[in-house]
């Protein structure tokens, strides 16, 4: 019997102590989607479902380390980026990373369950590198330096603005979630340099904790997996749906 080999996706992320985001939650989506997965720890973070209590940076020289350990190992066919915690952190994974994997990058600016984790300049070194951005509708204001909104022309103003007018200066694709709006349904918009794409699902009137990780670990792995971005960010959809739907 021929064993099939798992793809091997890099994740780079903070602990969560709660369990319920962060590597954890990456952790359980990527072995559910019969992806292996490198943990690369970026933070330590103390926290409950309903309170951050404290972070704590892991040293810049280790981040570089754990990558550079982790490709020594086995071929990556993607990585997916959440909690980074410094400017020089993202830098230093800027530096370390292969220039034909795929990258997902979910901006973590702050924790579900309260308090800063992140910043437009924490990121920077980072957005030229990466091949899918997903912010949530805050982030993505935040990030692009816009107003906040749900309109998909103002969203499309945010996401070239990330994007930027030259290729290599901002990520390849932009998908902006869609979760913490409002109406019946919650869409995720996908820009790119080539279009746009709007990806729906029934919103939910309780939610959980570790959404974006799930979203975009899943997006990771259905990449590792051959997909285009487009296939990926409404197969993910599917899953994430999937699993709001399960009792907590």
């Amino acid at each position: 019997m021929i064993r099939k080999v798992q793809p091997r996706i890099l994740v780079i992320a903070g602990t969560d102590s709660s369990g319920g985001a962060g590597l954890s939650r990456d952790m359980a989506i990527a072995t559910q989607l019969g992806c292996h997965v490198a943990p690369v720890v970026t933070a330590v973070t103390v926290q409950t479902n309903k309170a951050l209590i404290s972070v704590s940076a892991v040293p810049v020289d280790i981040i570089e380390a754990q990558i550079c350990a982790a490709r020594q190992d086995a071929p990556l066919a993607a990585i997916k980026i959440g909690m980074i915690g410094s400017a020089a952190a993202a830098h230093a994974i800027a530096r370390c990373l292969p220039s034909d994997v795929p990258v997902v990058l979910d901006p973590v600016l702050k924790s579900t369950s309260g308090g800063s984790l992140g910043s437009r300049q924490t990121l920077a070194p980072l957005l030229g590198r990466v091949t899918l951005l997903t912010p949530n509708l805050s982030e993505s204001a935040t990030l692009s330096g816009q107003p906040a909104s749900e309109d998909p022309a103002a969203l499309q103003r945010q996401a070239h603005a990330l994007m930027g007018d030259t290729v290599g200066t901002g990520p390849e694709a932009v998908l902006i979630k869609g979760g913490h709006g409002t109406g019946a349904d919650s869409q995720d918009h996908l820009f790119s340099h080539h279009g746009h794409e709007v990806f729906s699902a029934p919103r939910f009137a309780r939610g959980k904790r570790g959404t974006g990780c799930t979203l975009a670990t899943a997006i990771a792995c259905n990449l590792a997996k051959g997909m285009n971005i487009s296939l990926a960010c409404a197969t993910s959809k599917g899953i994430l749906t999937d699993w709001l739907r399960q009792p907590a």
